[in-house]
């Protein structure tokens, strides 16, 4: 028997999917669930499509004005204006302090500016909101290295395996620190 409140959940949504509205925030967790145990069993074939729905899924704030914010500041660096970036993205942490998106896109703004210490506290705010985000992961793994901190950039490649182990890139890294760290072994 189909209660009455289920019918009106089932109707709702329906209404959500028709006007295009952003699906709520238990409706996005669960479609991001999906996606990651999808590429969990990914092949090498389609892994990378999945990957392109989970990064769209994280780009969906659940407001349009924020979703705005968050283009305006991925099209600054696309564009080379970092600091314009670092404003739009800003802006966008200020109003939507529990969306990774703002805290990523001015992540990788502080990195290309060349300051570390904000750019690590950002990817902290990421990971703190949304744990299996593999772009951060892998932004600080990149500074592992920089900072001549192999085993710590391997650990952290090795965790990108764990949600996402058809990742070439990242099978590539984990290649090339084990090797190095192997020859310092010598």
């Amino acid at each position: 028997m189909v209660t009455l409140t289920h019918r009106i959940k089932r109707i709702v949504t329906a209404l959500y999917l028709a006007v295009g509205i952003s699906l709520p925030a238990g409706a996005q967790e669960t479609t991001l669930n999906n996606l990651y145990q999808e590429l969990l069993e990914a092949d090498e074939g389609s892994y990378a499509r999945i990957e392109q729905q989970i990064v769209a899924q994280w780009e969906k704030s659940g407001s349009p004005a924020m979703d705005l914010l968050l283009r305006r500041g991925q099209d600054a660096l696309r564009d080379g204006q970092t600091d314009a970036a670092v404003e739009h993205f800003s802006a966008l942490v200020d109003h939507a302090p529990h969306f990774a998106g703002g805290y990523f896109g001015r992540a990788t703004s502080y990195y290309l500016l060349g300051m570390t210490g904000p750019a690590l506290e950002d990817v902290r705010h990421v990971l703190d909101i949304e744990p299996r985000h593999f772009q951060a992961i892998d932004g600080l793994a990149v500074i592992m290295e920089e900072l001549n901190r192999p085993e710590d950039a391997l650990e952290l490649y090795k965790m990108i395996l764990e949600i996402n182990p058809q990742s070439v890139a990242t099978k590539d890294a984990v290649a090339r620190l084990q090797l190095q760290l192997e020859g310092q072994a010598l």
